[in-house]
């Protein structure tokens, strides 16, 4: 028998108002209808009504994860920082560790990720190619210390998530491992009404190889990806890459020096010269672990700092400040170019789209003068490709070439085949068949539990206040006793009706609340179905309303709570 819950005994508090600092839509609406409270910046409470809603997103994941043979653990959230040490990730990580110290002096973290203590807790239980595969997961609060947390649940300082890892003895166990997961995340993210798609991404700092992300597009979202309207291509734009035309053989003149006065910038410099910015070569300066490195892209495009430190981790990469200049006479700020400087005075990389035989304006590495037909292959040399431009919306598609179209989305999910990073890291051998140690491999899949939350609300709310699955809505219907004692009656007795059914209800009794606040309430939210003990209480029939559609019906008592039920 499921259990009712009665608004007039609930700790809930609706408000009227958005809250100050609330900017996207789930922000305001979970605070609004009680679900979550603000307990300091990026930290949140999940009130009661947000409790069971994280707790029927955490049910859905352990169904599908039980039902691919995964077994559930908890790890502890903290953590010694030596086996991060081990792995790198203790620096790695820099600022958004929370790092701490006991009584002793001994120093901890507060787990961002699991990686290390999964393969260590591996490691100890496993031994023997018998003992795999194993996929083990946890449903756990993380934590990350995020300098600007902001959208509510969204980007917060700690949160709920689930990781799972799977541990085989070959790179086909992986790949089958990979598959499993997969096609539960579309179960998953399926079972919770969410509109996902899966794209193409980046490692990152978690290493591996194959790495697939499930965004959920909404306009909140803080991931950019890219789509393509006519053969379904989608990858985050960091996993885009550049599709680069032929370019024609042809004669360039010399290089020519031109007095360009005031025109440190590309924009200033394709106006004075007339010539469009498509044509002029950006030499971005970066210290890649200290090392002044120069980036070239064309002058219409920007750098994607992201994509670049990818393509470099672990190194560091930061850009260059006023100070680097100093005692650097061959690097004059904004009119560096790379004829004579290239692999001399900076390692040199850059964009395909920089491609031998192609000629650029470019700064001539003397105040107030640029360069014009600096040849690539001729006048300097690139020491490195690498794809480090932010994709734009129209840029060709590198499956078919047509127009990519790009929409903002919240990451929910990511899985990645990490092989044997960490296994190499931590020795995490087992016996073989043939009685020699054998190196694991392993895969690492995640979920944001919390986020999955936000991302919901952010994709099915209306104007009126959220819409919830019913999956993982708090109750699956909410009744309102429209106030007079006769209502109220009716309406208790309807719900321990349809809570011996195995109904999941709702039901606002409040006394002397009015009938509007009531509506209003239940519409703000979000329960999928609303039955109204109203104006026809004592006729024995209520109304039956469809809290996404809108749809109103009027039914005798019995027909209700069979439809309720059905």
């Amino acid at each position: 028998m499921a259990h009712v819950q009665r608004m007039s005994t609930m700790m809930l508090k609706t408000l009227r108002d958005d809250p100050a600092d609330a900017e996207t839509a789930s922000h305001k609406l979970l605070v609004r209808a009680g679900y979550v409270r603000r307990t300091s910046a990026g930290i949140w409470t999940w009130l009661p009504l947000g409790k069971k809603v994280l707790e029927n997103v955490s049910r859905v994941v352990r169904e599908e994860m039980d039902a691919i043979g995964g077994q559930e653990v908890l790890l502890p959230a903290l953590l010694p920082k030596e086996p991060y040490e081990t792995s790198g990730r203790y620096e790695e990580y820099g600022d958004l560790l929370f790092r701490l110290q006991d009584r002793k002096g001994a120093e901890y973290l507060l787990g961002p990720t699991h990686e290390e203590i999964f393969t260590l807790t591996v490691k100890d239980q496993c031994t023997s190619y018998k003992d795999l595969p194993v996929i083990v997961y946890q449903i756990q609060t993380k934590y990350r210390d995020e300098a600007r947390p902001r959208s509510g649940v969204l980007r917060g300082r700690e949160f709920q998530m689930k990781d799972s890892y799977s541990f085989d003895a070959s790179d086909e166990g992986l790949a089958e491992a990979y598959r499993l997961h997969r096609e539960a995340y579309t179960r998953i993210f399926a079972r919770l009404g969410l509109d996902y798609r899966i794209v193409s991404a980046v490692s990152g700092a978690m290493g591996g190889s194959a790495s697939e992300e499930f965004l959920a597009p909404a306009a909140a979202g803080e991931d950019t990806f890219a789509d393509c309207p006519s053969c379904g291509f989608a990858a985050n734009t960091e996993a885009v890459t550049a599709v680069v035309p032929p370019v024609p053989e042809t004669e360039h003149g010399p290089v020519e020096e031109l007095d360009t006065p005031d025109t440190p910038t590309i924009e200033t410099l394709a106006e004075h010269l007339g010539v469009p910015a498509s044509a002029t070569l950006k030499n971005l300066l970066v210290k890649v672990d200290s090392e002044i490195t120069a980036v070239g892209v064309p002058g219409d495009r920007e750098v994607d700092l992201g994509k670049l430190a990818e393509h470099l981790a672990p190194a560091v990469v930061e850009l260059v400040t006023a100070e680097d200049f100093d005692g650097r006479p061959d690097l004059v700020r904004g009119y560096v170019g790379p004829q004579g400087l290239a692999g001399k005075a900076f390692r040199y990389l850059a964009d395909p789209r920089v491609a031998p035989g192609t000629a650029w304006v470019t700064g001539a590495n003397k105040a107030d003068t640029h360069a014009r037909n600096v040849v690539c292959g001729r006048d300097f040399e690139v020491d490195e490709y690498l794809d480090v431009v932010v994709v734009e919306e129209g840029d060709p598609c590198p499956r078919c070439g047509e127009g990519l179209k790009l929409d903002r989305a919240i990451e929910i999910g990511h899985i990645f085949q990490l092989g044997r990073k960490y296994a190499d890291t931590f020795g995490l051998d087992v016996l073989g068949q043939n009685g020699k140690p054998v190196r694991v491999t392993m895969g690492s899949y995640g979920i944001g539990v919390s986020r999955a939350v936000a991302a919901l609300a952010e994709q099915t709310h209306d104007d009126a206040g959220l819409c919830w699955p019913r999956e993982i809505a708090p109750a699956d219907v909410h009744i309102v006793a429209a106030g007079k004692a006769q209502q109220t009656e009716l309406a208790l007795d309807i719900a321990q009706r349809l809570a011996e059914a195995g109904t999941r209800v709702l039901v606002d009794d409040r006394a002397g609340v009015s009938p509007g606040v009531k509506f209003t309430d239940a519409e703000l939210i979000g329960v999928p179905t609303i039955l109204v003990a109203g104006r026809r209480a004592a006729e024995g029939v209520v109304e039956l309303k469809d809290r996404r559609t809108g749809e109103r019906e009027e039914l005798p008592v019995a027909e209700a709570i069979a439809r309720v039920t059905a």
